[in-house]
């Protein structure tokens, strides 16, 4: 039992899996004391797919076995986030330069760069 000097204090919180990792959201009528901002593992993910394609157009690698075993990754892990490296242009420009921050994983978003640039937009900052 709570004595008379004890101030209960409730603060609804919910938690979210992102990126593996469980974050803490606030409730959603409350401003955030800090802004936002793009996930850092996201840009780093999308820089990566862009250097090791640019790798490849310049035949630096001949595939992606080769670089896959360069870079000390499993060549499943690196082809599925190589297709970060074919967003749209719009995703890719809202995402790196406004740093919005989109709800989806790495993973699902690898998913998305192989659809049509028109449907990508829609899923990624639906």
């Amino acid at each position: 039992m709570p004595t008379q000097d004890t101030i209960r204090v409730h603060v609804p919180l919910t938690l979210r899996k992102r990126g593996g990792r469980p974050r803490i959201l606030p409730p959603k009528d409350t401003e955030a004391a800090t802004p936002t901002g793009q996930d850092p593992r996201l840009l780093r993910a999308i820089g990566r797919a862009w250097r090791w394609r640019k790798m490849l157009e310049a035949g630096e690698v001949a595939t992606l076995t080769d670089l896959a075993a360069d870079e000390g990754l499993s060549d499943r892990y690196l082809s599925r986030l190589t297709r970060l490296a074919w967003l749209a242009p719009e995703v890719l420009e809202r995402l790196v330069v406004h740093r919005e921050p989109c709800a989806i994983t790495i993973y699902e978003l690898c998913l998305i760069a192989s659809l049509p640039w028109e449907e990508q937009v829609e899923r990624v900052f639906a």
